[in-house]
């Protein structure tokens, strides 16, 4: 093969690398604007197929193939809708919390209260999630939960109403990591407190983070 082959091989294997980039990172995107039902039934499928697994084995032994199986879907579509088995594994996660939240009617329209309801949310859905395999307990928890919590923050400081020239986003960002990290060596402490008191502590210590840029009234 000669040089100009060459190159033009490695133009077109650039470029097709790009592509399939492009098209990840839109499929991203949609991944909770869409509303199409056969889309929304595939992928709770897929969650629903998962969690099935995950009862029989640990995460590093459950293969994308086997997924696709169990949920009765081939393989293709499984990379419709997911680049791999961890973003499917946050989005399992997600999706629980966000159940968890909705079944508690949990807003931070009204910042009243709204804070420990959230800490003890956090709380209970970590031992909720005893029996689930170690690797839910860091990266999938992390990944899924801190956007919700801090979504949440944000809206919630919209209502509240912000000090001029402060910004939402960096107290909602930083109260969400305090409100996971605390919950989350709460739930790694022997003889741990009830989770009502240690949401109570969690609210004293947060607040002043997330509130502190906010209008007094």
């Amino acid at each position: 093969m000669s040089i100009q082959e060459n190159k033009q091989l490695s133009l077109w294997s650039i470029n097709r690398y790009a592509f399939i980039n492009i098209e990840m990172a839109q499929l991203l995107q949609h991944e909770t604007e869409t509303t199409d039902p056969r889309i929304l039934r595939s992928r709770r499928m897929l969650i629903e197929a998962l969690a099935r697994l995950l009862n029989k084995k640990e995460f590093a032994d459950v293969s994308v193939q086997e997924i696709a199986d169990e949920a009765t879907l081939n393989r293709a579509t499984f990379y419709l809708h997911y680049p791999d088995k961890n973003a499917l594994l946050q989005a399992m996660t997600a999706s629980r919390f966000r159940d968890l939240i909705e079944r508690r009617s949990i807003t931070f329209t009204d910042c009243s209260g709204a804070l420990r309801a959230i800490a003890l949310g956090v709380c209970d859905y970590l031992a909720e999630s005893t029996g689930c395999p170690t690797q839910l307990s860091r990266m999938a928890f992390e990944g899924s939960i801190i956007p919700i919590i801090e979504d949440m923050f944000k809206e919630g400081l919209a209502h509240h109403g912000m000090a001029p020239g402060e910004d939402a986003s960096l107290p909602a960002t930083t109260a969400a990591w305090a409100v996971f990290g605390a919950a989350r060596r709460w739930f790694q402490t022997p003889n741990r407190i009830p989770a009502e008191e240690m949401a109570a502590r969690i609210e004293t210590m947060v607040s002043p983070v997330l509130f502190g840029a906010s209008v007094q009234p």
